[in-house]
């Protein structure tokens, strides 16, 4: 079975407020994270080669429960939520913060985390919030700088190096590479690196 088919069975299952609304903490788990508005849903839906799998919107942060995706009985995504929503009331962006800090210190399934970063604006808090936490968590992380289409062939190459180099420098645990859910570029490697994960 190829990549593409395996990641397309994925389905729909719970969206949980608090991490014991989560399955059972056993078999392998892949997590999405980013900033509102990075093209996190999008990139989810082609990845697993699904249209609607997860709700994407004009609206920023619509994500805002941790959505579990079942592959098979043993293998999950899980889309985080859109993190620097300004709407949000500020006692539930304090309630994702502990959440989500959580998440990624004890959920023993949880393989890597994929990291959506909008490539015209890399690196910005958050992303290196959960790059720290990725670190402290010694979880493995891969950046995905997404909407690279609309950055032109030289800007892409240099953004890439940047944010390379930004790692290394921090002794982040992560990969970095170009994405763009309209194009598909970087879609095969991005499948590569979420299969390796699941096992």
């Amino acid at each position: 079975m190829s990549i593409e088919s395996r990641l397309s069975k994925a389905n729909f299952t719970v969206a949980a407020h608090r991490l014991d609304q989560l399955p059972p903490d056993r078999g392998v788990e892949v997590a999405f994270a980013g900033r509102s508005n990075a093209g996190k849903s999008s990139a989810i839906n082609v990845i697993c080669h699904r249209r609607n799998l997860a709700r994407t919107s004009r609206t920023p942060g619509r994500t805002q429960q941790m959505v579990v995706f079942e592959l098979d009985g043993e293998r999950r995504l899980v889309d985080l939520p859109g993190y620097g929503y300004a709407k949000v009331p500020l006692k539930l962006k304090r309630h994702w913060e502990h959440t989500l800090d959580a998440y990624l210190r004890t959920r023993r399934s949880l393989a890597g985390l994929v990291l959506i970063v909008d490539a015209r604006h890399p690196l910005k808090e958050f992303d290196c919030l959960m790059l720290d936490w990725t670190r402290a968590a010694e979880l493995p992380c891969h950046v995905l700088l997404t909407k690279a289409d609309k950055l032109k062939r030289g800007a892409q190459a240099e953004t890439l190096r940047k944010v390379r180099r930004a790692v290394e420098a921090e002794g982040w645990t992560a990969t970095v590479q170009l994405f763009s859910a309209q194009t598909r570029q970087g879609l095969d490697e991005a499948r590569e690196k979420i299969d390796a994960w699941l096992g």
